[in-house]
């Protein structure tokens, strides 16, 4: 990445997509969610504070999944969309009796506070304006020896949409979607250790144009600034409809309509600061208690 913005990302379309109502999370979303909470059976850091990366978006159904697999650990949410906290509670609220209730209240908005030892962020990358700078929010808010778990979609997304569009003349349907070698490479820029990258392919099909398209808007927007910029009528819809209906059918599913999301995982640890030592050094009582606060023999990485 020779830039710190996307260069296929119009800011303030992905502003205005930020503030949308968002009524539950994504199905896909809870998908890839639970495959990279596989993820973490490789990772021995059991983490005593965690902080949940815009929740609903995200997925309520992990975030219960994770309590449970840490039913020990203070969590905390961020979402960074006011309205959407309370839409949150809703959706998080379970009855008094239930014991998963009293592990956690996570009711924070805004930034975390530093030092969570694991950040979960399931899809939010590839929408972000600025991705450099949310990676350094994540880094900020970890603890030395902390670690990120992420995901985001990659290149090959909609591609079979993209070929589409391409053939009939119009502009592109979506962004362009980072590759997960550039996201290890910002990683390192942002100052994580060592980061983890690894990607797969995920079909789904649809029994109709109308559906896909329904899926499409739950998942997100075309931020592309060279969009096509006005509406577009009805004739227009049904000619999408046509084409999608004749390009898009896989004989293999039985003529439904196919399409391919490419989802990059990612894992980086904060690593301990480094002190510069000179002929003369001065270091803050600060950085010597976070250089020293491992106890001697402990593993310093997740």
């Amino acid at each position: 990445m020779t830039t710190e913005r996307p260069p296929t990302i119009d800011p303030q379309a992905a502003s205005r997509w930020q503030h949308l109502p968002l009524p539950q999370s994504p199905w896909l979303h809870e998908e890839v969610a639970r495959r990279m909470q596989e993820r973490l059976d490789w990772i021995k850091l059991q983490p005593q504070t965690w902080v949940h990366w815009e929740p609903l978006r995200g997925g309520m159904k992990a975030q219960a999944s994770l309590l449970q697999r840490y039913p020990q650990a203070q969590c905390s949410w961020v979402q960074t969309v006011n309205g959407r906290l309370e839409t949150t509670l809703k959706t998080s609220a379970q009855p008094w009796w239930q014991p998963a209730r009293w592990r956690a209240e996570p009711r924070q908005a805004g930034l975390p506070k530093p030092g969570v030892q694991m950040l979960w962020a399931n899809m939010a990358l590839h929408m972000a304006a600025d991705p450099q700078a949310l990676i350094g929010q994540w880094k900020e808010s970890l603890s030395s020896d902390g670690f990120l778990m992420f995901s985001c979609l990659g290149p090959d997304t909609l591609r079979e949409l993209r070929q589409l569009y391409q053939a009939l003349g119009w502009p592109a349907p979506a962004h362009e979607f980072t590759d997960m070698h550039d996201w290890g490479d910002m990683l390192v820029q942002a100052g994580f250790a060592e980061p983890i990258m690894d990607m797969e392919r995920i079909e789904l099909t649809f029994e109709s144009p109308e559906r896909l398209l329904q899926e499409l808007r739950e998942l997100g927007r075309n931020l592309h600034p060279a969009r096509f910029p006005g509406l577009r009528g009805r004739g227009w819809r049904e000619q999408l409809h046509r084409a999608l209906a004749e390009k898009l059918a896989d004989p293999v599913h039985g003529g439904q309509l196919k399409l391919t999301f490419e989802v990059v995982y990612g894992h980086a640890f904060k690593p301990q600061p480094r002190i510069d030592m000179s002929a003369q050094t001065v270091v803050s009582l600060d950085a010597m208690r976070q250089a020293l606060h491992a106890p001697k023999g402990q593993s310093r990485r997740p």
